[in-house]
């Protein structure tokens, strides 16, 4: 695999302050986008003061050249290509291979590419013994983390982060096995027989096949679900330094091998603040369909700032205008839920809060569109995944961005241990007291 690697960002002048009788000038550097940042690396050692952000929310962990995203105007780009354009002319495989390298592939990249993955799309058998020893109704995410942390004991010939071949191997062995791993947790919950990987299918229906195929019944993968499926891994390939990619690169940092890193980020994703807002999403509207589905009731809670509900899977903590990826896949949801005609009160309430959301004055003046996860959660319903599923989809589709932050993590010169610093708030210096005196 070739590699592609930018991290360069222009000196633009200089920042001075004053602390004392001291005044101090600090570089400002700009990306190649135009966003600014103060570079206070040397702040601590020229004045013995650190900075303070709680959830880091204000400060650039690194220089990245996978994924630009501007929340005020809606814009999301890997590698340069917007999201939309990417969506319409590109599978999900072409996208890993995008973020991963650095360029889209020309066709004979992409077949090696999509080869090198499906040689590797069956798991060690000795592994199938491991979900054995997980309880039936074992959150998929757990056994996906599990399991993903011990291929490092699998496959130890592909452990040196520095040695090119064996990270490479280790990239194919991970987008090949994830999804096969993810389909054998659904199947453990089920008590149905694992399906073995289909080496003829996409990427998509192969993952679909293993899901609800049996030995007893072949699954014919609709393409309508198959096309889904793959809208939705692209839109969630990657997303700048959230909350899994920075745990990611975080470890990666120390020099753990690739699978700890990404099983990292797997815990990570799984948090209902993260990964598991289409879940809760779900379960939201399951809440207001049960109780008769009185949409203008919940919609007039959250107007009211007294009250404790939260719409889930309106606006964004980066998007304050529309959420880009929300609106691809909005076109998939309608076309779904057209198709399917199914008679299911929730989907009736997911209509009606769309509708609320894009003309209530009260929503469209605080730009709380209906985002990702309010789409995707609705979408995965529609194909029958269930929701402790939704999550492990979102890894599935993360993975390429990850893989593409460990990399770009280790190509840096610049990279160090990641070891943020503190201010200390607890009790000072103060003796130990014999126990029988206490």
């Amino acid at each position: 695999m070739s590699s592609s690697l930018n991290l360069d960002a222009q000196d633009v002048g200089t920042v001075r302050f004053s602390y004392g009788d001291q005044e101090i000038e600090l570089p400002l550097i700009e990306g190649s986008e135009g966003e600014r940042a103060i570079d206070i690396s040397a702040l601590r050692s020229r004045t013995g003061m650190i900075t303070i952000d709680e959830g880091f929310v204000n400060t650039g962990s690194t220089r990245s050249s996978i994924t630009f995203l501007d929340g005020e105007k809606g814009i999301l780009r890997y590698r340069g290509y917007a999201i939309e354009d990417l969506a319409a002319n590109c599978d999900f495989v072409e996208i890993a291979y995008l973020l991963i390298n650095g360029e889209l592939p020309n066709a004979d990249q992409a077949t090696e590419f999509r080869s090198g993955i499906r040689d590797h799309t069956m798991i060690h058998e000795d592994m199938r013994s491991f979900y054995n020893g997980f309880p039936r109704d074992a959150h998929p995410m757990a056994i996906l983390s599990s399991v993903v942390g011990a291929l490092s004991t699998f496959y130890q010939d592909s452990m040196q982060v520095d040695d090119p071949d064996q990270v490479e191997i280790s990239i194919y062995r991970l987008l090949a096995k994830l999804p096969t791993i993810a389909a054998y947790s659904y199947k453990k919950s089920m008590g149905q027989p694992f399906m073995y990987p289909s080496n003829d299918l996409s990427y998509c229906e192969n993952f679909l096949h293993m899901m609800f195929a049996t030995p007893a019944e072949d699954h014919v993968v609709d393409p309508d679900f198959a096309e889904a499926l793959n809208l939705l891994l692209i839109v969630h390939a990657d997303h700048e330094q959230n909350c899994s990619t920075s745990t990611v690169r975080m470890v990666g940092s120390s020099n753990a091998n690739l699978f700890a890193s990404i099983s990292a980020g797997i815990g990570a994703l799984w948090g209902p603040l993260h990964g598991g807002a289409n879940e809760a999403c779900v379960n939201m509207l399951e809440q207001i369909a049960a109780d008769g589905g009185n949409v203008k009731k919940y919609v007039d809670m959250a107007k009211d700032k007294n009250s404790n509900f939260r719409l889930m899977g309106f606006g964004h903590r980066v998007y304050k205008n529309f959420d880009p990826r929300a609106q691809i896949i909005r076109a998939c949801c309608d076309k779904l839920l057209a198709k399917l005609k199914i008679d299911d009160p929730l989907f009736e309430v997911a209509q009606q809060l769309q509708e609320v959301a894009l003309k209530d004055e009260y929503f469209v003046e605080r730009k709380l569109y209906p985002n990702v996860d309010f789409y995707s959660g609705v979408i995965y319903r529609a194909m029958g995944i269930p929701v402790q599923m939704f999550t492990v989809l979102f890894a599935i589709g993360r993975l390429p961005g990850w893989i593409a932050h460990w990399k770009e993590l280790h190509a840096n010169p610049r990279n160090r241990i990641n070891r943020p610093r503190q201010v200390y708030t607890g009790q000072t210096s103060r003796k130990t007291v014999p126990v029988e005196q206490r």
